[in-house]
């Protein structure tokens, strides 16, 4: 790949390497320049500029942030489009996340071009949560190094995926010794009773019994007997040894322990055993705390389906010091007390705006006219529907029942009615956007009239869409046209609420162009809405020829 000084004459089709100023329009780095921009650059006195041209051994930086991301995409995760030579992985469902951290070492080793950057393995992840970010670092990367990179990503299994939990079913077993509290025994179990539902599983029987190997023997027995697994057992006295009175009663119950310790403080005297095919644990006494230790890492495991044997255990001393020690620094400043901030994908919703008279239709409503077996409007509402964007409303007004019966009425729709539709456009947009609610980060802005607009142009709209980057509304863009959908993020809801007449949030988008995306499009549709007779036609011929 070419980096460089460039006459911008000789600029066509060359990706720009730096924002530019050319009189008042902005040009952003990575943009593909056309005709019209270098006449415009020229206009401006500008004849040179930084730009990249791509050789044949290079594959575009989407591209290849899109094909590594796809064949590192797992059971229990979804990959977005990619965007500026990033696409990233999320979470479907609440779980464990998965990852070789060895393969994540041989990809990001192959060239600097290429990086996978992920959470830690083994951290629970929400649904919706980022679990890893592939970027590609210049405008391209070799197209055998990104083959390489897809190729250790997809080996044996995708390397990042999400081990969701199950709906485990656990039984307790508390020990008592004579000065054990019955207080002590309600806080323990009810501990443990909320740990389990917060991985989406849940305490079925609890059985207390004195603290010696009969007793341990017969209340594991029975437990194991009822169905419950795994089966955990909290001692009133700390297990010492592998020859201790919970392992010594699960060994006498017919059961094994396979393993005793664990290099994670707190949580040090952990014991896994194992009853037939159930696993037996010997929780550690600070699990009568809700704080994090060792034992949660194996029980997280355990509720998610996976298996954990002696390596598994003695594997996590990196990163297993989970609290202060007085006698060394402290590793946590205790005056941060808040947990860092999870990364998930954008909350967005959409607005499908099918309000107007369609006055320049000459009679009927447009959204209503059947294109291609079904009306205008379904074909818009499918559309959105089949991307991530929620909730997402139709505002209606004008024939309000025929459009809400045209929009299909689907389990994922909302309607909004705009009792004054008559006084413009904006009325129905500021309708909808009361309707949304009030958490999103951003909303999409859909017209009922274009039926073309893709699923593919949303999700690039709403991959691209980022308010910390500057990033915070972002548009279609053909060469130098501007289209529609229109991305705006949460911090401008209030400005659209504003609005009167029938010119729509486009004017707002002069008075921040700091924070405006151009997001490059290929298709047509962008540009094109049908509000007379004639687009129609035109439409349908267009169709028939295709």
């Amino acid at each position: 790949m070419f980096f460089g000084p460039l006459p911008v004459r000789d600029a066509l089709g060359a990706i720009l390497g730096h924002g530019v100023n050319a009189g008042a329009q902005r040009f952003r780095k990575g943009r593909l320049l056309n005709q019209q921009d270098i006449d415009t650059l020229l206009a401006a006195g500008i004849d040179t500029i930084y730009a990249a041209r791509l050789g044949n051994d290079d594959m575009p930086e989407d591209e290849a942030a899109a094909f590594i991301a796809e064949a590192a995409c797992g059971e229990g995760t979804r990959m977005t489009a990619a965007f500026t030579g990033r696409a990233n992985l999320y979470a479907e469902a609440a779980g464990l996340l998965v990852v070789d951290t060895a393969r994540v070492d041989a990809l990001n080793l192959i060239d600097e071009a290429v990086t996978i950057a992920t959470l830690p393995a083994f951290d629970v992840v929400e649904a919706g949560q980022m679990l890893a970010t592939v970027k590609i670092i210049p405008f391209a990367a070799p197209r055998d190094a990104v083959q390489q990179a897809a190729a250790i990503a997809a080996e044996t299994t995708p390397l990042v995926r999400v081990a969701q939990f199950r709906a485990c079913t656990v039984g307790l077993v508390l020990t008592r010794v004579a000065d054990t509290k019955d207080s002590v025994l309600a806080k323990t179990e009810a501990v443990m009773r909320e740990r389990l539902r917060q991985l989406g599983s849940s305490l079925g029987e609890t059985r207390i019994c004195a603290h010696t190997e009969a007793a341990v023997a017969e209340a594991v027995s029975a437990l194991h007997g009822a169905g419950f697994s795994p089966i955990l057992v909290v001692g009133g006295s700390a297990i010492v040894d592998r020859r201790d009175v919970v392992p010594a009663g699960i060994i006498r119950s017919s059961g094994v322990v396979e393993h005793f310790g664990m290099p994670v403080d707190p949580g040090n005297l952990l014991l896994v055993g194992r009853l037939n095919d159930v696993p037996v644990l010997g929780v550690p006494g600070c699990a009568r705390s809700p704080k994090l230790n060792g034992f949660d890492w194996v029980l997280q495991r355990l509720c998610a389906g996976l298996q954990v044997n002696r390596a598994d255990i003695m594997r996590m001393g990196a990163g297993g010091l989970l609290k202060e020690i007085p006698t060394r620094p402290m590793p946590r400043d205790p005056a941060k007390k808040t947990a860092p901030a999870i990364q998930r994908r954008p909350k967005v919703g959409a607005l499908i705006l099918a309000a107007g008279l369609s006055s320049r239709m000459q009679g009927g409503n447009k959204l209503l006219a059947d294109l291609d077996g079904k009306p205008i409007l379904r074909h818009v509402v499918d559309q959105v529907l089949a991307s991530e964007a929620r909730p997402v409303v139709v505002v209606t007004g004008h024939l309000a029942e025929q459009i809400q019966q045209a929009a299909g009425n689907p389990a994922d729709l909302r309607f909004a009615h705009n009792p004054d539709y008559a006084q413009g456009l904006a009325s129905s947009l500021v309708a909808g956007l009361n309707a949304l609610p009030a958490d999103l980060d951003g909303v999409l802005v859909c017209l009922g009239d274009m039926p073309d607009v893709s699923t593919t142009v949303l999700e690039r709209l709403i991959t691209a869409f980022n308010p910390t980057e500057g990033r915070a509304i972002c548009l279609p863009v053909i060469g130098s046209k501007w289209g529609n959908p229109v991305l705006w993020g949460a911090e401008f809801l209030p400005r659209l609420k504003t609005l009167s007449g029938d010119a729509g949030a486009r004017k707002l988008l002069g008075e921040f162009p700091e924070r405006i995306c151009e997001v490059a499009c290929e298709e047509a549709g962008i540009l094109s809405d049908i509000d007379t007779a004639e687009a129609l036609a035109e439409r349908r011929n267009q169709a028939k020829k295709s």
